[in-house]
């Protein structure tokens, strides 16, 4: 739940920056607070949109950073899965053991 409000607050903050950054330049799309968020919730979901790519040099940086949070989430969601299943799967060896020690010793 931490991980999805912090998306959201991200998701508006890079919204504002690349409306800043973009809306003056020739040849963007991102001229409007919408195009905006509808572009960086894009990026961070799908890794593209059907806006082009910023234009100017802060607004492809604030790209960059965006892909590096939007991967960097998702890395640590699935370490965190795959640690949850990994310790969930060694608990389950272990009642295994325990439950085999004790029929043999009764």
């Amino acid at each position: 739940m931490v991980i999805i409000v912090a998306t959201v607050g991200v998701d508006l903050l890079f919204a504002i920056a690349a409306f800043l950054l973009e809306r003056h330049s020739q040849q963007t799309e991102i001229k409007t607070f919408g195009s905006a968020v509808f572009w960086t919730t894009t990026q961070l979901l799908t890794v593209s949109s059907q806006i082009k790519n910023p234009i100017s040099v802060g607004g492809r940086v604030l790209d960059v950073f965006m892909e590096i949070y939007a991967i960097t989430v998702i890395a640590a969601l699935a370490g965190a899965l795959g640690s949850f299943l990994q310790k969930r799967g060694q608990e389950v060896d272990d009642e295994a053991q325990i439950g085999a020690r004790r029929r043999s010793c009764g």
